[in-house]
């Protein structure tokens, strides 16, 4: 197998991550959902391309954390499916891990977007 037939196996691969996420996880389409919405209002309007970059890193890192907490949750249910303490605990600190990336990236969007919007606001009252 050639290198460009192994990176096009990987994608395919992520790719099939990605979906099942999007059909199993209500967290991840949320997400996804709110992210393109956040892009969409950022491009709108016209915040530039180094806070536009903040917002897509941002957004990534929620989601990339949202996969990791996915298949956290998966490898404690194969290894032990019964929940007992530890399992409790693992999965409590992966979600807490997503929700204090997902609270750094509302405030960094409202940090980012808040100021245009109020000046829009504004200007046309």
């Amino acid at each position: 197998m050639t290198i460009f037939q192994r990176l096009i196996k990987s994608f395919q691969y992520a790719g099939r991550g990605i979906h099942q996420a999007w059909k199993e996880e209500q967290n991840f389409r949320i997400e996804v959902s709110t992210a393109i919405i956040i892009l969409l209002l950022a491009s709108w309007l016209n915040l530039g391309i180094i806070k536009i970059s903040i917002l897509v890193l941002t957004c990534g890192f929620v989601l990339a954390l949202e996969l990791v907490n996915t298949m956290i949750e998966h490898i404690s249910d194969v290894l032990k499916p019964r929940l007992d303490h530890y399992v409790r605990q693992i999965k409590d600190l992966s979600s807490a891990a997503v929700l204090v990336a997902a609270v750094t990236a509302i405030i960094i969007g409202i940090c980012l977007l808040l100021p245009p919007l109020w000046q829009l606001l504004s200007w046309q009252a």
